[in-house]
């Protein structure tokens, strides 16, 4: 079985046309290694994609009973739809291993990056919805983003819900700075929580704040899985 077809089995879903998917794992730094025109990457796929997946999660929650008011539905579509959390499903697919690299970037493992992740699932989600329509897309992104609702939840709030638990328990939290990297129009960041000292969540981002959310986020999934912890969604 070759690699497409493997991944193909992951995705549950069968291109008619093998070329979209190919598009859809073609990341910036190789369209531009080959000297390939931009709309050779990934990038058109992921903006068609991102507005196929907007719509799918408003469909979605609009139709959830019982009724979410409009400024939960705002809250929620934009904790399911956020950077780690479409990060988090294209592990799941393992879609890092399939993206189409430039060199050095390869070397770099940028693959493994959240923000590379979530841009090519998002062009995966594009390639789906030119090759299969909405329904198809939206069986996808039902299977991978719209599931576990109530984790996905804790996103949004993640650094001030883990602050108030770790103030109640009585207990230490301070954000470790493990990485920061890139130039200054694409700075990287990785930030480890740290509870007591001991490590709970990793995260990562564009900027430090957004890598503590991603971080604080991991713990208090830690937390929850661990203790059975409720934690007050916001």
């Amino acid at each position: 079985m070759d690699r497409l077809s493997l991944l193909e089995e992951k995705l549950a879903y069968s291109f008619r046309d093998r070329e979209l998917l190919l598009h859809a794992l073609t990341h910036p730094s190789y369209s531009n290694e080959q000297g390939d025109p931009k709309e050779a990457s990934n990038q058109r796929l992921e903006f068609l994609g991102d507005a196929v997946l907007e719509l799918a999660a408003s469909d979605f929650l609009y139709h959830r009973v019982p009724v979410i008011q409009e400024g939960v539905m705002t809250k929620l579509r934009a904790a399911l739809v956020c950077e780690p959390t479409l990060a988090e499903a294209a592990r799941k697919l393992s879609l890092g291993d399939y993206l189409v690299l430039g060199r050095g970037e390869g070397r770099e493992g940028i693959q493994l990056r959240d923000s590379v992740l979530s841009d090519a699932f998002e062009a995966v989600i594009g390639a789906i919805y030119l090759d299969g329509g909405f329904s198809a897309a939206q069986c996808f992104i039902k299977r991978l983003v719209l599931s576990d609702i109530e984790n996905k939840s804790l996103y949004r709030d993640a650094k001030t819900m883990l602050q108030e638990y770790v103030s109640k328990q009585r207990l230490s939290l301070r954000y470790a700075l493990l990485e920061e990297s890139g130039p200054c129009h694409e700075r990287f960041y990785r930030v480890s929580a740290l509870i007591e000292e001991k490590e709970y969540g990793r995260g990562e981002g564009s900027s430090k704040k957004k890598a503590e959310q991603a971080a604080a986020y991991q713990a208090l999934l830690k937390i929850k899985a661990e203790s059975g912890y409720v934690f007050k969604i916001h």
